[in-house]
């Protein structure tokens, strides 16, 4: 069996509500505690969760204890950005009988060659038997739609795309194949163990600091059979597997409303001041 000897897999939280989250992503299956399950887990929350920071991006504080995530992820019909969805996505797999264990990585997408950013990102190693498996339902445009083992070095396929994890200067990457762009780091990591507190504080500085993208523009993803579906502010676009891209100019209120509630299965209505920041986003929208 897998050993856990460079850290233990958290307890099962009794105020989890599996039956409640299984019905949210839609998961009706087989429940053993194998690769086939994880998988459809894992492709039932990135289809149906969004990644969204419509709270960050209104000044609204992001809560990381589980009951929050289920109230807004879960019964409130929202998505969340990297810790919010695997937090909770941990607390599914733990009560389906995962031993899983909660990692941070250095984000190296889109990032220039050489600059070293902190440990922004959560993503989660699961453990099945003998072997051991990357799961992230949290990386945006680019999440992962399947898990990959982490001791095979050669391309993974996934629902949406090829990708790989390899080892090198005492970290690993998680990699995508761009096609024509050829394979690129989405993040390096280090197996060390991280704590709720650790998250805390890194998403603190994501909601709060001025610089962070998550106060700057609106962000949403969400993949599903055509491709993945992208919001980045005025900008919706679908990325095919054949590479081609759709982008829509989003011009109005209503037009950011139905994106979030059709491309991205959110229910935005509560959420007081959405209209008018979408209202700014209109009128400064491109030719």
């Amino acid at each position: 069996m897998w050993s856990l000897s460079y850290g233990e897999s958290l307890p099962v939280n009794p105020d989890f509500d599996l039956e409640a989250y299984l019905t949210r992503i839609g998961h009706r299956g087989p429940r053993d505690a194998d690769l086939a399950t994880l998988a459809a887990i894992q492709h039932g929350h990135t289809h149906t969760l969004a990644f969204e920071n419509l709270d960050p991006w209104l000044g609204r504080p992001v809560a990381l204890d589980l009951a929050a995530l289920q109230h807004k992820l879960v019964w409130q019909r929202r998505g969340g950005y990297c810790y919010e969805h695997n937090l909770l996505l941990g607390a599914a797999l733990r009560a389906l009988g995962y031993p899983v264990i909660d990692l941070a990585a250095r984000v190296r997408w889109n990032m220039p060659a050489g600059l070293v950013r902190p440990r922004t990102h959560m993503l989660l190693l699961v453990g099945l038997g003998d072997d051991r498996f990357i799961v992230d339902a949290g990386f945006g445009g680019r999440t992962l739609t399947g898990p990959l083992a982490l001791g095979r070095r050669g391309p993974q396929a996934t629902p949406h795309g090829r990708f790989r994890v390899q080892r090198g200067d005492g970290a690993w990457a998680v990699q995508v194949d761009l096609a024509a762009g050829g394979w690129t780091t989405l993040y390096t990591f280090t197996l060390e163990p991280q704590l709720l507190a650790d998250y805390e504080m890194t998403s603190w500085y994501l909601c709060q600091h001025p610089d962070s993208i998550f106060r700057q523009s609106l962000v949403a993803a969400r993949p599903d059979a055509e491709g993945r579906w992208t919001l980045r502010d005025t900008q919706l676009s679908l990325h095919r597997a054949d590479g081609s891209v759709e982008t829509t100019t989003l011009r109005s209120v209503d037009a950011f409303r139905d994106a979030l509630a059709t491309r991205f299965g959110l229910d935005a209505s509560p959420l007081d001041g959405l209209d008018a920041r979408l209202a700014v986003l209109a009128a400064n929208a491109p030719d």
